[in-house]
């Protein structure tokens, strides 16, 4: 049986990548000057996935899941912190398959509204990631319909890593690449594509160290699952299947404050007027901080994986 190293590879990501492109964005890049944020860095790119359809990179593994698996006649269930539960909806609207979607009470306006407009049957549940999860698979027993995770499902890894092949193409000469990091989907699948290639940094925050708790004790093992930014970077334990993917590609990780996470939200909208959630801005957060601090000379890219917030009110 291949290993999820020879499963989750530049190739199958490159196979995957014209499968879903009709139905995601090629989302943008913006580059700025690294002296704006106090960087001795040679160049600061942003990889803006909060301009993606339902507001992060999650439809990517979403429209993976529901191109490339059996579908059945139950259609398709989720337990999200509420950006996966958006793009499952998301998805299954547009291919006309029925969602179930289980988030737990921390789950942001916002991204329950979308889950909401998108159309999928939504239920919240418990305090945590982990209850939504539970809950959804007493559902799948019950209903036999399909569950696509969040993080640890190779399809997720696919069409997460071609966040990467896009970065690649449009940044190519990167040395550093900054990720946040919750499960581990996004950061597995952009990993497996880089392959070594550029440092992958992991961003997580203090409160929710699950990819450090699990590098440090040799397997993914539970972690404080809390903090500002737990409804997208805080599922308790990081994927199985991205595991081998973390141990062998991601160079280091890095951990910031809630803290930090609010200023980089702050800097993000008063210098470009970009509204990122908490988790979003986790990994610029790391070098507003100085938790990561670029050498002179280096080519930085951060990935701003998600939009999906309340933070600026618009009526006043």
């Amino acid at each position: 049986m291949p290993t999820v190293i020879e499963t989750v590879s530049r190739e199958r990501i490159s196979e995957i990548e014209p499968i879903i492109r009709p139905f995601v964005r090629r989302t943008p890049v913006i580059d700025l000057d690294p002296r704006d944020f106090a960087l001795e860095a040679d160049r600061l790119t942003l990889k803006l996935e909060l301009f993606q359809h339902s507001g992060s990179f999650k439809v990517r593994g979403a429209f993976t899941n529901l191109l490339t698996r059996e579908i059945p006649s139950a259609g398709v269930v989720a337990a999200s912190g509420g950006n996966h539960g958006a793009a499952v909806a998301y998805a299954a609207m547009k291919l006309g398959i029925p969602a179930k979607i289980f988030v737990p009470t921390i789950c942001s306006p916002a991204k329950l509204r979308r889950i909401r407009e998108y159309g999928a049957d939504l239920v919240v549940t418990g305090d945590l990631y982990a209850d939504a999860l539970a809950a959804a698979e007493s559902w799948i027993l019950q209903s036999g319909a399909l569950p696509v995770h969040a993080f640890d499902q190779i399809e997720t890894l696919l069409g997460q890593g071609t966040v990467g092949k896009e970065i690649e193409e449009q940044a190519p000469d990167l040395d550093t690449l900054l990720v946040p990091v919750g499960g581990g989907g996004l950061i597995g699948g952009i990993a497996a594509w880089f392959a070594g290639r550029v440092r992958v940094i992991a961003v997580e925050p203090e409160l929710a160290p699950t990819l450090s708790k699990a590098i440090a004790a040799g397997r993914p093992v539970d972690a404080d699952a809390g903090g500002y930014a737990a409804d997208s970077l805080a599922p308790r334990r990081v994927g199985e299947l991205m595991f081998p993917l973390a141990q062998r590609y991601i160079k280091s990780t890095v951990l910031v404050t809630d803290d930090a996470i609010r200023n980089a939200q702050d800097r993000l909208w008063q210098m470009l007027r970009l509204v990122a959630e908490p988790g979003g801005a986790a990994a610029v957060s790391a070098l507003l901080s100085g938790r990561y601090q670029p050498v002179v000379g280096e080519r930085v890219g951060v990935v701003v994986s998600g939009g999906n917030t309340v933070a600026v009110d618009f009526n006043r």
